[in-house]
């Protein structure tokens, strides 16, 4: 087993029991938790446009109103929620439009200063939703993107042959995204047989739309990477790179999830 493999599994173990608790425990628990990873996560998205120090109102804005938005969620408001992302919309746009005023050659464009909202809107907003799911919902949606990642990773690693995706992530291969998928509908399908209400054809659709959106979500955080020329979002998780690039697919496969539930009962 390389260092690399080490770092990874010794940091899962680390943090394994914590999510747990925060699972097991729920309410002010479960959004302490929600709110340390989406804040964490956040400024890393921040940080990989705006580096060091730059922008660092920007930064703190957007993590506080992010805060600010889960624990809306939380109470059930959702007008605060609205009032959030509209917040942060407009201290971005503001600063944009007093930026332009002065007439500086290098005055930022919008797209940059809406950064700060996609920053909201990519976390925050998406992790939201593990406030409202039942534990076994979470650790179902968890355990189907962990599952994609680890038998992605090391189906790629001992038969990947035949690149995916080249140009946005090199190293994975269609070997790689089989053996994801496989490990995937087997977890769905052994948690959903174990503790859910549907029948097990619905838990094979389930693994596969989970899955995609799994490896989708990698795939968005792969492409934003190479496009700002970073190999990860930070440093925080040995082996893993930052919070952002260990939970870049479950940002997808939670809001797939919130659809398929709502035209589908599985729990």
């Amino acid at each position: 087993m390389t260092n690399s493999h080490k770092q990874r599994w010794i940091t899962a173990v680390i943090v394994l029991p914590f999510l747990i608790v925060a699972l097991l425990m729920g309410g002010w628990v479960l959004l302490g938790a929600a709110v340390i990873v989406s804040t964490l996560g956040q400024y890393e998205f921040y940080s990989m446009f705006w580096p060091g120090r730059s922008n660092l109102f920007y930064k703190l804005a957007g993590c506080l109103l992010g805060a600010g938005l889960l624990y809306a969620s939380f109470i059930g408001n959702p007008y605060a929620m609205i009032g959030c992302i509209a917040a942060g919309f407009w201290v971005g746009s503001l600063g944009f439009l007093f930026a332009f005023g002065t007439g500086r050659a290098d005055a930022p464009r919008f797209e940059q200063a809406q950064v700060l909202t996609a920053g909201m809107l990519y976390l925050p907003l998406l992790i939201q939703t593990v406030l409202h799911l039942s534990t076994a919902e979470v650790v179902l949606i968890l355990f189907a993107a962990f599952a994609s990642d680890i038998g992605g990773f090391y189906a790629g690693c001992n038969f990947g042959r035949h690149k995916m995706w080249p140009s946005v992530s090199p190293k994975k291969t269609w070997e790689g995204a089989a053996g994801g998928m496989i490990f995937c509908v087997a977890i769905c399908l052994a948690v959903g047989l174990s503790f859910g209400n549907a029948a097990w054809p619905a838990w094979v659709v389930l693994g596969v739309i989970l899955n995609v959106s799994s490896q989708m979500g990698d795939y968005f955080e792969s492409a934003l990477k190479r496009t700002l020329d970073i190999k990860d979002s930070g440093t925080l998780l040995p082996g893993h790179g930052g919070i952002l690039d260990r939970i870049d697919s479950i940002l997808l496969a939670l809001p797939v999830y919130a659809l398929a539930r709502s035209v589908h009962t599985f729990f």
